[in-house]
């Protein structure tokens, strides 16, 4: 095979990758999604960066999510469409007897939910 049709051969590998990518219709799929976003608060209300966040639906026990707060104390987790609640915690220390400070948000269908997780003292 010369070099020309080896370009030609390439081009065209690439254009059937590019369009199995694609749906059937040449639109890309699209998977939908809920989105819930987040900010962790000091109790003197400055962002708190480098916290861990974890996030479960509020009728399961186990922990799905975690995350860690970027440098503005900030946050975000996809998470399936749909009504349901989820319970959003900070997975910090805290003195015996205390719980950790938690927050729920609750999802109607593909939506952003903005939430703020407050740190006690």
């Amino acid at each position: 095979m010369n070099t020309r049709m080896s370009t030609v051969v390439v081009a065209l590998l690439c254009l059937a990758l590019a369009g199995a990518a694609l749906g059937m219709d040449g639109r890309q799929t699209r998977k939908d999604y809920a989105l819930i976003y987040g900010t962790v608060w000091t109790a003197q209300g400055h962002p708190a960066a480098g916290v861990k966040v974890k996030i479960r639906r509020a009728d399961e026990k186990k922990w799905r999510w975690e995350l860690m707060a970027d440098s503005n104390g900030e946050f975000a987790q996809r998470v399936p469409p749909g009504k349901a609640d989820y319970v959003i915690a900070a997975d910090i220390k805290m003195p015996r007897g205390k719980p950790q400070p938690t927050v729920t948000a609750h999802v109607e269908n593909d939506e952003r939910v903005d939430i703020g997780l407050h740190l006690t003292e």
